[in-house]
């Protein structure tokens, strides 16, 4: 009689892998170990598939916006503009403002990103992105809104859009990002957080005075392409200068001020 080297009961890792059914225990699928992987699956996705955007503007807003409102109009002719000038289309995937860019970008022939996400209630990429991604997790997907886009157009909307709005502020003025315009479109929209920004904040001392320089406003979309591509001149110019010096490092009070440039809004 032949001897087993392993009782029946006591299956191998590797025989459970090669099983064609999944082992009968398959709580490990809800375990945060097991989440991990998923997280980092997402991560490597994302970077595999945007690495080679080039220059690239995120866009947020409202997915409540209809198609007949003024500012999916000015969406849809931002992306435009930016595709004309071989500048990538990121937003959210979703309708109204983000449907508006990647349309905009699309029908110019340019490069137009969706990055979903998974949401309870039913939510699919719009028609005009030729990249779409869909995430589980948020924090996944806010990375590749950050690392791979140059500068951040925010028209109106809720939540979503006011969440993406602070978090950019912060990288901005924490200089965990150099050469990035955030901009806000439609400014009687905007004016009320904007002055509650420069009164009572302000004045409690939560922010200091040069923060409120870390954004533009704007009507114009003239001016946002002006200001995105002064600043992609700018982030040009640094990188060659690295390149001349690449062991010299700038002073943080320098890095500071010249991100302040940046956003500082014109007199």
């Amino acid at each position: 009689m032949s001897q087993e080297r392993r009782p029946k009961t006591q299956p191998t890792e590797d025989h459970k892998l090669l099983r064609s059914a999944p082992y009968a225990d398959t709580s490990f699928l809800e375990s945060d170990a097991w989440r991990a992987l998923r997280i980092e699956g997402e991560v490597i996705e994302g970077f595999d598939s945007l690495a080679r955007l080039g220059w690239a503007i995120s866009v947020f807003g409202s997915a409540r916006v209809a198609r007949s409102d003024p500012y999916y109009a000015a969406a849809e002719e931002l992306g435009r503009r930016l595709a004309e000038k071989s500048i990538t289309v990121i937003t959210g995937g979703g309708p109204g403002i983000m449907e508006a860019a990647n349309k905009g970008a699309y029908d110019a022939g340019g490069v137009s990103v969706g990055l979903g996400i998974e949401l309870p209630h039913e939510q699919r990429i719009n028609d005009y992105c030729n990249i779409a991604l869909n995430f589980r997790y948020f924090f996944a997907r806010k990375l590749m809104f950050v690392k791979y886009a140059e500068g951040f157009v925010i028209f109106p909307g809720g939540y979503g859009t006011f969440d993406e709005l602070f978090e950019a502020l912060v990288l901005v003025q924490t200089g965990k990002i150099d050469h990035f315009p955030v901009i806000l479109f439609g400014s009687e929209y905007w004016k009320p957080l904007i002055a509650w920004l420069s009164t009572a904040v302000m004045e409690h001392k939560m922010i200091a005075p040069v923060d409120i320089d870390l954004f533009r406003v704007t009507d114009d979309l003239d001016d946002v392409v002006a200001w995105i591509e002064k600043s992609f001149g700018e982030a040009e110019e640094a990188a060659r200068a690295a390149e001349r010096n690449p062991a010299g490092r700038e002073p943080v009070e320098a890095a500071q001020e010249r991100q302040h440039q940046v956003n500082a809004r014109p007199e």
